[in-house]
This record gives structure tokens, C-alpha cells and sequence, in this order.
């Protein structure tokens, strides 16, 4: 089926208490992954570019491959822009056939992030694109954004409100002690902090930097609003350790698809079990 905003995903979301998975697509693999997941678990899913997937695989052949996939399947599917950092990239991105985009004005002055957004926004309602924004900085580095430790911010409630009402974003990352790759240690979510964002601005809140995080906290904060859930890492461990394992077997191996044929059903395994744990499995 054609590619629907992630707005929609989301207002079926809210409605059902569920969130919608955002799985990054990286290669062919991975994007035939996401769809045999979702396909298996009957649920709607986000396929996510980042700029650094952009920047590799060029974004016509990023587009391309996730519409033919989700052509294949009668599923919600939307493709949707990660950490669009600068304006330019966004616009191209909606040009260039994403049904959703993310601005990333998280380290600039509330003000400009504002400005920006609101820009961003008038483009992109104009043709039935949706927008997520960011307010706090997630932590740890995901392809070339990268928030130093020490410089992570989380959200303010306050400023979230006032972020909301002057933009009408769809959407809302926000800051509460997760981190983007790796995690050295065991996050530890704000939950109050969350709580209060989401009682203040009443719109879908979106998890960044799940991977890693303990299943009883993703499934209170998908309880205090959270409606859209990004992974990413936890994708590449399954992906990338699967293939370790095949080269193993057979250094002298030379068949790429013997390789990565495994490696693709090591994702769909993992991308299933996120679906279920987000609550999205059987929504259509």
C-alpha cells in the first residue's frame, strides 16, 4: 500500500494506548526485515533514515526501497526522516517522497528551534507530510549526532508546553535519561519528568535511544504517552552478530547472501519482539 504520514500511525496510537515501532533502515536486509516483521505481527511500522543512511545509500535508493517493500504488503507503513539537523535535508527528504520528517533543532536556542519548526511545518502540512521535533538532548551518538555526556540535557515540562503551543508539531522527542547507541550502564527514566510533559502538552510523545532500555520501562513509559519507539542498535547487535556467527562457520565463505540471508532473519526475530513489546502487534 502508498506510505502514510507517521501522524496517522500515531493518532491510531493514542487511540489503542500502543506505540508504533521506528526501526532505522540501513540496507536491503533490514528494510525486508521491518516488512516481514510487520507483516507477521499484522502491525503498522515507521521505517526510519538517518542523515549518515542518507549520506551512504543515496536518498532515491533509500525511497525506492522502502516503497516497493511496503508496496508488497497491505500495511501501514510510513518512511520517515531521523535527526534531520538542517533544513535543507528536510526539504529534500519531502521532495524527495517521505510521508514524515524530523527536525532537529535540540542544540540551538528554544527560539531558533521554534522558528525553524514552525518553518519546517508549513512546508511539510502543505503536502501531507508530518513532523516530529526535539526539545532536550538525548545523549551518547547516533551516525554524526553525537551529544556529549556531560552536555545531555533532559526536557523541561515548561518549555515542552511552550515548544508545542508555538509550533503545533505532530510529534515530540524528548530528553529523559535514554541514550542513543550503546548503553554503558542501565538507563534510568525520568518518569515524572515524562508524566508532566506529556499532562503539559497533550500530543504523542517519541522515545529516542531505546535500545537497551529494560522492557518494564518501555512499556510505562508507552502507559505515560509514549507513541512512537525508535531502535536502532539493538537491530545492528542482532544483524552484524549473526553475521560474526555465519563467517565463523566458514571463513572461506564468499557468497554474500549466504551471509546476510541469516543475518536478515536474526533482525526479523528481534523486530518482532519489539512490536509486541511496544503493543502494536494485531493492530491491523
Amino acid at each position: 500500500m502508498a506510505l502514510v504520514p507517521v501522524a496517522d500511525l500515531l493518532v491510531q496510537a493514542e487511540k489503542g494506548g500502543y506505540a508504533v515501532g521506528a526501526f532505522n533502515a540501513n540496507n536491503m536486509e533490514i528494510v525486508q526485515a521491518i516488512m516481514e516483521a510487520a507483516r507477521l505481527e499484522k502491525a503498522p511500522v515507521i521505517m526510519q533514515a538517518s542523515q549518515g543512511a542518507i549520506q551512504y545509500a543515496g536518498l532515491d535508493f533509500i525511497t525506492g526501497m522502502v516503497k516497493i517493500a511496503a508496496g508488497d504488503e497491505d500495511i501501514p507503513v510510513a518512511l520517515h526522516l531521523d535527526h534531520g539537523t538542517s533544513f535543507e535535508q528536510v526539504i529534500r527528504c519531502i521532495r524527495g517522497g517521505f510521508t514524515s520528517v524530523m527536525y532537529d533543532g535540540s542544540k540551538l536556542p528554544l527560539d531558533e528551534n521554534i522558528a525553524i519548526t514552525k518553518k519546517v511545518i508549513e512546508i511539510a502540512r502543505a503536502v501531507g507530510v508530518s513532523v516530529e521535533a526535539e526539545l532536550g538532548k538525548i545523549g551518547g551518538t547516533e551516525d554524526n549526532v553525537s551529544v556529549d555526556e556531560r552536555e545531555a540535557m533532559f526536557t523541561d515540562p515548561e518549555e515542552a508546553r511552550y515548544f508545542v503551543e508555538q509550533t503545533g508539531v505532530d510529534s515530540l522527542a524528548v530528553a529523559i535519561g535514554t541514550a542513543h547507541g550503546q548503553y554503558k550502564g542501565e538507563p534510568r527514566l525520568d518518569f515524572d519528568r515524562l508524566a508532566k510533559i506529556r499532562q503539559l502538552t497533550n500530543i504523542p510523545i517519541v522515545l529516542h535511544g531505546s535500545s537497551g532500555v529494560p522492557d518494564d520501562q518501555i512499556r510505562k513509559a508507552i502507559s505515560l504517552g509514549v507513541r512512537k519507539v525508535n531502535i536502532d542498535t539493538n537491530i545492528r547487535e542482532a544483524f552484524v552478530g549473526k553475521m560474526r556467527e555465519e563467517l565463523a562457520k566458514n571463513e572461506r565463505e564468499i557468497d554474500p547472501r549466504k551471509i546476510l540471508g541469516p543475518a536478515r532473519e536474526a533482525a526479523v526475530e528481534i523486530i518482532r519482539e519489539k512490536i509486541r513489546l511496544f503493543g502494536s502487534a494485531g493492530r491491523i
